[in-house]
């Protein structure tokens, strides 16, 4: 069994991070997340991970140069029939655990909803438009954004996401796989998280700019994560979590269609990164773990098209 040297995993995350916060700085010395740059500075803080990788790989070489492509499941694509329908899975499944979450929040109360009417977003996108510009039919533009979510998710946003996912579940899961599968996902979930801190810590997501921010965005990444991680272990390859992350940041904002116009709600309670979000990964955990899905994955040594070095638990 292949195994990564701690000292390279170590130096992954430790560079991953530093450059994430190298990324941010502009935003910490002028104006936060209203600095004009911060729409490129957060996607290319997305890019740090992978970033992080390639120097790893190119200087502490803990994978030799054959191999990488297959360790970090960029290539094969084999078998190719699993792969895809694990990469159909993860860009139209996270759609649907995010409306499992915002059920939750609405038993929960933590969101009042309109189905009919669709009052809080009809509201907000009146108050968006100039004076005397109408309204187009708040039906029309909701399922055109519905519509618009497994394109984004399959496009801009898995491209974006890709940046994160090469190195999370692309090098950090299979590097700590050799400790067990459990500690796998929940060590590179948590790290994922704090990650984030450089954002978070602007108010981003959350709007909270002090560690309760930093620990919400941590428990969502972890709950969030172990899924992720496990389209990888699970499917062999990469490339189902890539376009996984990019729906779920494509249909993050899916609440903010529905809401009753009249009502707030706290992301952190009713967010798909919040407590519901919590939640909903929680169930469709449970469920996969009394499947045994947790327990199949491809074995690796010498087996074609499988890219982890770690043995079927």
């Amino acid at each position: 069994m292949t195994r990564i040297r701690p000292a390279a995993t170590i130096a992954f995350i430790l560079l991953a991070c530093g450059l994430a916060w190298l990324a941010a700085l502009p935003m910490w010395l002028d104006r936060g997340l209203a600095n004009p740059l911060s729409t490129a500075l957060i996607p290319v803080m997305m890019f740090t991970p992978a970033l992080a990788v390639v120097v790893v790989m190119l200087t502490m070489r803990p994978v030799p140069e054959g191999e990488r492509l297959r360790f970090l499941g960029m290539w094969p694509l084999r078998p190719a029939k699993r792969v895809v329908w694990m990469m159909v899975l993860g860009l139209f499944g996270p759609v649907l655990l995010v409306a499992l979450s915002v059920v939750v929040a609405a038993l929960c109360g933590w969101v009042t909803l309109d189905l009919v009417h669709f009052s809080g977003f009809a509201e907000q996108l009146e108050a968006s438009l100039p004076a005397g510009v109408p309204a187009p039919p708040v039906m029309v533009v909701i399922l055109s954004q519905l519509l618009m979510i497994p394109f984004a998710a399959a496009t801009i946003n898995a491209a974006l996401a890709f940046g994160e996912e090469l190195g999370w579940r692309g090098f950090l899961v299979p590097a700590l796989r050799q400790y067990g599968t459990w500690p796998a996902l929940v060590i590179s979930g948590l790290i994922w998280g704090l990650w984030h801190a450089p954002v978070i810590l602007l108010g981003y997501n959350f709007g909270r700019t002090d560690m309760t921010g930093v620990l919400l965005m941590t428990a969502g990444c972890l709950a969030w994560g172990v899924l992720l991680g496990w389209l990888r272990l699970r499917s062999a390859s990469l490339w189902p979590a890539v376009f996984a992350h990019g729906a779920m940041n494509a249909a993050g904002a899916l609440i903010t269609l529905l809401f009753a116009a009249g009502t707030t709600f706290d992301m952190a309670l009713a967010g798909p990164l919040g407590v519901a979000g919590w939640i909903a990964c929680a169930i469709v955990v449970v469920v996969l773990v009394l499947a045994g899905q947790f327990r199949r994955q491809p074995e690796l040594d010498g087996a074609v098209g499988r890219m982890l070095s770690a043995p079927r638990q």
